[in-house]
């Protein structure tokens, strides 16, 4: 087959986006496929000398297999792409995806994981991974998600704001803390803090004005870190993490080392089968097809609390999924090419 990986692009998680590509560029290069590697905001401009057909095959670019420690500045970003057009997707991107039998998304937040990719490749009739432009620009909105999961399975209490610098010092005096305060629409934990007094609070939701002012201000719960992946409905083996310092922010979800990752979880049976049926309800509930994973806080009195869940998993060499889909006897590149697979008889791709 021939298959685009598609990463990169234009969002806070570009920097993982392009390392969770290249190494499911390579495992689908082990099954014989002939794959193009392609960043969705530079496109060509990767390859120079290079267009279209030519470059399948091209070799797996090394800077692109780690994730550095801090999220990439946007504005740096657009300041580095030549080419004059308009748009997130660069030159040549979508001629070549065109050509494909199918794209494999390995995009990660508000550029590919929101919905609009999905819907401007469906009206292309261009065959992609994963789920549809609906579940996934709900799936994005963490606002939504709660709205909607909130009588099916345990969520902490939230209260969603659209606010401005004016509006700060208001809601600092009536949010309760402690607190978690989160981008209604990011991942990766980006813009994400965690607050234990007033103070930190309006410093939470000043530095969320830079991510535009768009925030879930939830009930801080205390408790192990849980996540699980859930492959065609059904629920793959839990992964506790625990990070060695402060919670799973960006950097210890990246950083090799940064936290100890023990999967399967260490949990009973009643309670793995407790958090397996959460997770398949949020994902059923909100219409996500091929795989997904979902976030959970276990706290101290046995109560799961779902978070958020994550339409395209990453899929570094840091990442949970991949070690989750191990756990239940399925390799990497075996894990990829299900997912194309999958993909390819939901959406009746032929």
């Amino acid at each position: 087959m021939k298959i685009v990986v598609l990463a990169g692009g234009l969002s806070p998680e570009r920097n993982v986006s392009l390392s969770s590509g290249t190494k499911i560029a390579e495992a689908l290069q082990s099954k014989g496929h002939q794959v193009a590697l392609v960043d969705m905001y530079f496109g060509e401009e990767d390859y120079p000398g290079l267009t279209g057909e030519a470059l399948y095959g091209v070799p797996l670019p090394e800077k692109w297999r780690s994730v550095d420690r801090q999220a990439p500045d946007l504005e740096e970003v657009r300041k580095v792409r030549k080419w004059s057009g308009k748009g997130d997707f660069g030159p040549g991107v979508l001629e070549l995806c065109k050509g494909a039998d199918v794209v494999f998304l390995a995009l990660h937040g508000r550029c590919g994981e929101d919905g609009r990719v999905q819907a401007a490749f469906d009206l292309l009739g261009i065959p992609y991974t994963g789920a549809g432009y609906l579940a996934s620009a709900m799936s994005m909105d963490k606002d939504l998600t709660k709205r909607l999961v909130a009588g099916a399975v345990d969520t902490p209490v939230w209260r969603y704001e659209e606010y401005t610098a004016a509006d700060v010092d208001r809601l600092t005096a009536e949010c309760q803390v402690p607190c978690v305060v989160k981008p209604v629409d990011s991942g990766s934990s980006i813009g994400v803090t965690i607050v234990h007094d007033r103070e930190a609070l309006r410093t939470a939701l000043r530095d969320g004005l830079k991510q535009g002012g768009h925030c879930v201000i939830e009930q801080f719960v205390s408790g192990r870190e849980l996540t699980v992946g859930i492959l065609e409905g059904k629920a793959l083996p839990p992964v506790e993490i625990i990070p060695k310092v402060g919670f799973y922010d960006y950097e210890n979800k990246y950083q090799p080392g940064a936290a100890e990752e023990v999967c399967p979880a260490p949990l009973t049976a009643e309670e793995t089968e407790k958090i397996s049926r959460a997770a398949e309800k949020v994902y059923e509930i909100m219409g996500l097809r091929v795989y997904s994973r979902a976030d959970f806080i276990l706290d101290r009195n046995g109560t799961f609390w779902f978070l958020e869940i994550n339409t395209l998993p990453g899929m570094t060499p840091t990442s949970l999924m991949p070690q989750e889909a191990a756990a239940a006897g399925i390799g990497y590149a075996d894990f990829c090419q299900h997912v194309i697979d999958v993909s390819m008889k939901e959406k009746r791709i032929h």
